[in-house]
């Protein structure tokens, strides 16, 4: 068994890390396109139809339980940080159904053999630390030995039925917020390739390990229509499925999205990865663009997020109650970036 002064780097070990390991939209929508959803059960409110963050069971006529899962193989070295991300990660799809989490499962792949027992346990720690601040503690899951080390939670939430955030609730008129900048996994990428800086690391963190409650103060609140959180499939995959589900169009003004500085820099350098690529193949036929836009504009907008921002349809006068609702949860970084429009759906940047 080796020890923590000779095993390799987390990273090292995986072919992808963080929400980048998601299978890309288009690949995932044809395994499972002769695959039949829920059998109807009149109390599964929510399954996989909608493309929505959560499932949803009503248990009676003011509870309602959400379930979600969520792993991922390491997108840093350190083991105590990887096991915070990847909880307060699996965490944020209860938040973005406007549930509060309850408690959740440990879901463990490990090679065994290539990391310590002191290194996997770090992991589990940072896991429970998160999972614990939240209010859902671990109660269990399950183990394997695995080739690539992976970390997840199965979440369960509750949340009053008429207060559910939905992906399909957007309307024509409404303001897009955006909860936090985009560029976590060009970051991920410049850290594999050993070029972050230490400021943009611990940018990087911050906003990873930042969990997504202002879901909860959102839910039910007057003029706020649908919810999304922004991982793996990138800013521009997962508005298309809001807008698919609405069955609206969606305008990005580009100049208003919040991108990490350091993000920005190391895309137009040429940082990126391969899963921005993919995500963009994966809508660029729902997406029309205004202008020309370049390289690094367009990897930005298609970067896999890790424990990505809130994305909010709200309406006009509810823009700045939603701001502080966010501002008050330490969301700073909250912008509004477009609106929705009475048009085919899909989405317009202009």
């Amino acid at each position: 068994m080796p020890d923590t002064k000779t095993e390799p780097p987390l990273t090292s070990l995986a072919h992808g890390g963080g929400c980048g390991c998601k299978l890309a939209p288009n690949v995932l929508a044809d395994i499972l396109s002769e695959m039949p959803l829920a059998l109807g059960n009149a109390n599964l409110i929510v399954d996989a139809a909608t493309s929505d963050d959560a499932a949803v069971y009503r248990m009676n006529d003011t509870t309602a339980l959400v379930a979600t899962t969520d792993f991922f193989t390491p997108i840093v070295d350190d083991p105590h940080t990887f096991g915070r991300i990847a909880a307060t990660n699996a965490l944020s799809d209860v938040f973005a159904m406007g549930a509060t989490p309850i408690f959740s499962l440990a879901i463990v792949g490990m090679p065994i053999g290539k990391i310590s027992n002191e290194t996997i346990r770090a992991i589990l720690a940072g896991g429970q630390s998160v999972a614990e601040a939240a209010g859902a503690p671990i109660a269990g899951g399950h183990s394997i030995d695995a080739a690539e080390p992976i970390y997840g939670l199965v979440a369960m939430g509750l949340v009053h039925p008429d207060k559910l955030l939905l992906n399909s609730g957007a309307m024509a008129g409404d303001v897009l917020i955006l909860g936090k900048p985009l560029g976590v996994g060009i970051y991920s990428a410049a850290l594999k390739r050993g070029i972050i800086e230490d400021a943009d690391y611990a940018e990087m963190i911050a906003s990873t390990t930042r969990l997504n409650t202002p879901g909860i103060d959102l839910a039910g609140m007057e003029g706020v229509h649908a919810a999304t959180d922004v991982t793996g499939f990138g800013f521009l995959g997962h508005l298309s499925e809001m807008c698919r589900g609405a069955g609206v169009g969606g305008v990005i003004e580009t100049e208003l999205v919040p991108v990490f500085a350091g993000a920005r820099r190391l895309a137009e350098a040429g940082v990126k990865t391969g899963a921005s690529g993919r995500n963009w193949d994966s809508v660029k036929e729902s997406v029309s663009l205004d202008r020309a836009l370049s390289d690094a504009e367009l990897d930005i907008l298609c970067d896999p997020q890790t424990s990505g921002g809130l994305l909010v349809s709200c309406a006009p006068e509810a823009v700045e109650r939603v701001l502080g609702v966010f501002a008050s949860h330490g969301h700073v970084g909250a912008a509004v970036v477009g609106r929705m429009e009475a048009t085919k759906a899909g989405v317009r940047v202009v």
